[in-house]
């Protein structure tokens, strides 16, 4: 095993465990001394990872999954936000955002990060409270939303189950720039 492959396979074991991992037990899953393991430490963290030293060991100080995310467009009158925003956060997505792309006032977005029932619940009052509509209702239910998952895969059954329950619509070329 190479240095740098010895490297990776301290950072998959630290980002696989859940407690400090020793310098003892890092060297004998890569076979080589605890010395060279500090080493190495010392060579990743310069690449930029956070490792912290604890009286028990290693441990990564890194989010877990990065997350994924995918930009939705997507059509729908006001009656069927709820069903919308339900059918993503029940398939383990989170609404970052809405964003309608008007003819005259461009690009206008705000965050939502609704990530369960109940954010979807406190929306819907709010708007209902707040006397005031969606954001889509500028463009006749034409929207965006960024949302992220933490697999891809989530991310794909989002966009299938959203396909099938007719909520995707087309994304014209003028609409990325």
């Amino acid at each position: 095993m190479t240095g740098a492959e010895r490297r990776k396979t301290i950072l998959k074991l630290m980002k696989e465990s859940t407690k400090p991992l020793s310098g003892g037990a890092l060297g004998a899953a890569t076979g080589v001394s605890r010395q060279v393991v500090v080493q190495d430490i010392a060579l990743l963290r310069s690449e930029g990872h956070s490792i912290l030293a604890t009286a028990r060991g290693y441990l990564l100080d890194e989010p877990k999954e990065k997350k994924c995310t995918r930009l939705f467009k997507v059509y729908h009158d006001e009656s069927r936000t709820e069903e919308e925003l339900n059918l993503i956060v029940d398939l383990g997505g989170v609404v970052e955002d809405v964003m309608v792309n008007h003819i005259v006032y461009n690009k206008v977005s705000a965050p939502l990060k609704i990530k369960n029932r109940r954010d979807v619940q406190n929306f819907l009052k709010n708007l209902r409270d707040g006397k005031s509509t969606p954001l889509s209702k500028i463009t006749s239910g034409y929207h965006f939303h960024l949302v992220s998952a933490e697999e891809m895969e989530i991310l794909n059954e989002i966009e299938d189950t959203l396909r099938q329950n007719n909520f995707l619509t087309e994304v014209f070329d003028y609409e990325m720039e």
